[in-house]
């Protein structure tokens, strides 16, 4: 009835979305952070390492799928940023555990106290921020902290990742 994509545009639309996507998922994070104010915690960061290596992934998944690569490399390439993705998924709702107490975050990821700030250079003012604890949500939108939308973005992005991977 509707004309059908073939696979390889159905790869690289999927690479091209996967990398806007992607992209502003962590740009978004990283508006909270420097246009918000939000101070991210350990955890928080950490959650951001599968976007930082996803992102140039699914452009070269995008660039082997328009340049008709072996289908071999960019079906890898989307599969490996799939893998990415439940990672971030896995991380997130780790957090977003921690977050409701459900179980304990790690040891050296709690609120502490600084020392006492007695110069006025910027090393002591960088030693004087406190990173947030990890079972503290900086806050939520809808019932979900941060970690929780970003579970659900990294399972959304790892979805049409396997997806496209698999797409016959």
């Amino acid at each position: 009835m509707f004309p059908t994509a073939s696979t390889g545009a159905t790869q690289t639309l999927s690479a091209g979305l996967l990398v806007v996507g992607m992209a502003a998922t962590v740009g978004i994070a990283l508006g909270f952070e420097h246009i918000g104010g939000y101070i991210p915690c350990m955890l928080c960061l950490e959650q951001r390492t599968p976007y930082y290596i996803g992102v140039p992934l699914m452009i070269l998944a995008l660039l082997a799928s328009a340049l008709k690569a072996p289908p071999l490399i960019t079906r890898g390439l989307l599969l490996a940023g799939g893998a990415l993705m439940l990672y971030g998924m896995a991380l997130g709702i780790y957090h977003a555990g921690v977050e409701w107490k459900w179980w304990a975050g790690p040891a050296d990821c709690g609120a502490g106290s600084a020392g006492p700030n007695t110069g006025g250079n910027l090393l002591d003012q960088l030693n004087a921020v406190v990173p947030p604890s990890c079972s503290e949500a900086a806050g939520r939108f809808l019932g979900l902290s941060f970690a929780g939308w970003n579970a659900l973005a990294s399972a959304l992005w790892a979805y049409v990742a396997i997806r496209a991977a698999f797409k016959r």
